[in-house]
């Protein structure tokens, strides 16, 4: 889409952009249309998404501004397409099972009991943790936009996570939209959703073109704590990789970090844990990375880095249940059989 068939960004034609695209959300009545609408209105060659282009063109003073306000702009119109696709997939079943509804009074088929799969507890376990302390739980599309997944993040368009070779890209590539290989997408989606201060933890599903092989998988899961409010250091995320730790390993674990280079913190560690139970005996383990949110992260997000600091921090559920558990193939993990998670009990 050329320069001269994108519209201006102002209020006006940002917030003209979200009605008109609320409006078609709201008139969907099923899934095609609900796609079509989808195409039409947060798709590449929307309207917002040509407003989006024209950021370049705005004058530097200027770009937190309609940064924050076409973030939000598109945050609405991506609630109301949740919302609108949640309400319509919920119709849909409804409607689907009682055309399939059957007799209940036909004999039943015996089945072998199942159980919940340890990742699944695992992530509930740890969700509950942050919640207990204030925080929320976000989730994002696990298809997203590569703006999100990169661009936001500091992450330069020659960085190698971008290559092919290592992210999966969905076709046509020029739609730039990739599955992502992080949860931080969550993270800037949050900064621009909500208000401060933001405390969220963001676990999910994540994609990346490694081996299937005991330790790696292609498929897997993360979760991501942000903190952005006035006056947070290295010390609260030092407090709160403790805390964490202690819930999960023992009042004897701690953490500690080792200097490392991340894109979207600054200053970045990689921090390992003291896993005082560990088979074999107590000994450090490398658990994820973390740092205080870069600067140019949270001006992406249209909050002010002179006024407001924060920190991020990832971990691998998989990896975590390994040396919790004890687990030495995380192909069991991912195979679906039922005898790996009849292991750990018959929780609910």
């Amino acid at each position: 889409m050329s320069d001269e068939a994108s519209p201006e960004i102002t209020p006006e034609a940002v917030e003209t952009a979200v009605n008109a695209a609320l409006s078609a959300i709201a008139e969907a009545s099923d899934s095609a249309e609900l796609k079509a609408v989808r195409a039409a209105h947060a798709a590449e060659g929307s309207t917002l998404a040509r407003l989006n282009a024209r950021m370049r063109d705005v004058p530097k003073e200027k770009k937190a501004e309609f940064g924050k306000l076409l973030g939000q702009g598109r945050g609405r119109v991506s609630q109301a397409l949740a919302a609108r696709e949640e309400e319509i997939a919920a119709a849909e079943t409804a409607a689907r099972l009682e055309a399939e509804r059957v007799d209940i009074t036909a004999v039943p088929r015996r089945a072998r009991t199942g159980a919940r799969h340890p990742l699944t507890l695992l992530q509930e376990e740890i969700s509950d943790v942050f919640v207990g302390m204030g925080w929320e739980i976000a989730e994002g599309p696990e298809l997203e936009h590569e703006w999100f997944n990169f661009d936001a993040l500091n992450i330069a368009p020659d960085h190698p996570s971008r290559q092919m070779q290592d992210s999966f890209y969905v076709d046509p590539v020029e739609r730039h939209l990739v599955m992502r290989t992080h949860t931080s997408p969550v993270q800037m989606r949050s900064m621009l959703e909500r208000d401060i201060p933001i405390y969220v933890l963001s676990p999910g599903r994540v994609y990346r073109a490694d081996e299937f092989d005991a330790t790696h998988l292609p498929v897997f899961s993360q979760f991501e704590g942000l903190v952005v409010d006035r006056g947070i250091t290295m010390a609260h995320l030092k407090g709160t990789l403790d805390h964490i730790a202690r819930v999960l390993f023992g009042d004897e674990a701690k953490t500690r970090m080792r200097a490392n280079y991340f894109p979207f913190t600054e200053p970045s560690a990689e921090f390992d844990l003291w896993h005082p139970t560990f088979k074999g005996g107590a000994r450090w383990i490398e658990w994820g990375g973390c740092g205080m949110v870069n600067p140019n992260v949270l001006r992406a997000a249209g909050i002010d880095p002179e006024e407001y600091s924060g920190f991020a921090f990832g971990m691998g559920f998989e990896r975590t249940l390994m040396f919790r558990s004890d687990v030495k193939d995380m192909r069991d993990m991912a195979e679906g059989d039922v005898r790996f998670s009849e292991q750990f009990g018959m929780v609910v």
